[in-house]
């Protein structure tokens, strides 16, 4: 039986449009039991807060959180504004008995992170993390090859996100260019970060480098990150490498990995994300090589959006596939990953890393 559940969503931008898309079309992909009703989105003015409201079909705006927050009609909240505002919402939400679903990377700090999770789990409520690429059908389907064994133990992990916004140094300084929350280990890492843990499971030590290229920018000194990379060994034994960066010349949207296996290997790269290269050792010779994949209804996910193989799904189906799992974890009462816990776990390789690369050595994440 379907009954509506008033969502409250906060931050208007990039990713609040995404969220607000996607609460309005997850009832129809999916069929879900919960349907979202948009009730209030809040913004930074209440100029910028009627035109989303406006835009997206919200019931209500504001500019205040804590209207947001403490509205009785609001039972959900969705956070999508920066990094150190996500502690404190989350925090009055779960007192008041409400499930919240909390844009990457979790806190502007470990601590902050610790105190999210410390919270979540003291409500007892629903609770979940947004890393939207690990949802890709081929990335899922990713997790079911190594899950059934199919290329074997894994011995080796090679994964990325490049991007080149910032690869002109004579892009201006802005908000991104301060603070380590929005630098390139806070920003871009937690999803290759993510995406290493998903496929692999835990991270037991890394050693890392982290560097300003463009120290300065037109409009000011740069304060945070343009690249980094690590080494690391999976609690599993495997051995892998990282790298992350926003000045990766050509690279729009560099989020791939390489993963081989004692019985073949697996390619990905969300340039192209509705592909998956396989390869499988037990192949007669004069065929063994990668072979491309196109996902399609065969795959986890793919269907609800689209009937035709190799048609593809976007962008906005991965935060769609969110949704989905968002109502679901509220509807049963269970978790459903990733949850803040697994947002916290990917922010303590993240702080290891930044540790690693000050004291030069490598760093055991259990230590943090």
């Amino acid at each position: 039986m379907m009954r509506q559940i008033g969502i409250g969503i906060l931050g208007g931008g990039y990713m609040g449009k995404a969220h607000s898309v996607a609460m309005s079309a997850v009832g129809a992909v999916f069929n879900t039991a919960l349907r979202p009703r948009l009730e209030m989105i809040c913004a930074s003015s209440n100029d910028s807060a009627e035109r989303y409201r406006v835009a997206y079909g919200f019931d209500r705006a504001t500019d205040d959180w804590r209207v947001l927050v403490n509205d009785p009609k609001v039972e959900a909240i969705v956070i999508a504004t920066p990094q150190e505002t996500h502690r404190a919402v989350a925090e009055a939400a779960f007192a008041l008995g409400k499930p919240v679903f909390c844009e990457k990377p979790l806190g502007a700090s470990l601590d902050d992170s610790r105190a999210m999770v410390a919270a979540a789990e003291a409500s007892g409520l629903p609770n979940m993390v947004g890393f939207n690429y690990i949802r890709t059908p081929a990335s899922q389907f990713t997790r079911q090859l190594i899950a059934d064994g199919e290329i074997g133990d894994i011995t080796w992990f090679r994964g990325e996100h490049t991007e080149d916004f910032y690869a002109d140094p004579d892009m201006p300084a802005t908000w991104r260019t301060t603070g380590a929350a929005n630098g390139t280990m806070g920003d871009l890492a937690p999803h290759m970060i993510n995406a290493a843990l998903a496929l692999l499971g835990p991270i037991t030590r890394v050693m890392a480098e982290i560097e300003t290229v463009h120290k300065t920018r037109p409009g000011g000194e740069v304060t945070n990150d343009d690249h980094g990379q690590l080494m690391c060994r999976f609690e599993n034994g495997a051995m892998g490498q990282m790298y992350f960066s926003r000045i990766a010349m050509g690279r729009k949207m560099g989020y791939a990995y390489e993963i081989t296996g004692t019985k073949g290997a697996i390619r990905f790269d969300q340039e192209d994300q509705n592909a998956l290269w396989l390869y499988r050792a037990e192949d007669p010779e004069a065929e063994r090589g990668f072979r491309k994949i196109l996902t399609g209804p065969a795959h986890p996910d793919y269907l609800p959006f689209c009937q035709g193989p190799g048609h593809g799904t976007g962008y906005q189906d991965q935060i769609i596939i969110e949704a989905r799992d968002f109502l679901a974890a509220i509807e049963t009462g269970k978790p459903i990953w990733p949850t803040f816990q697994d947002g916290l776990d990917v922010n303590r390789v993240i702080a290891a890393a930044t540790a690693s690369c000050k004291l030069e050595k490598w760093q055991d994440i259990n230590a943090l």
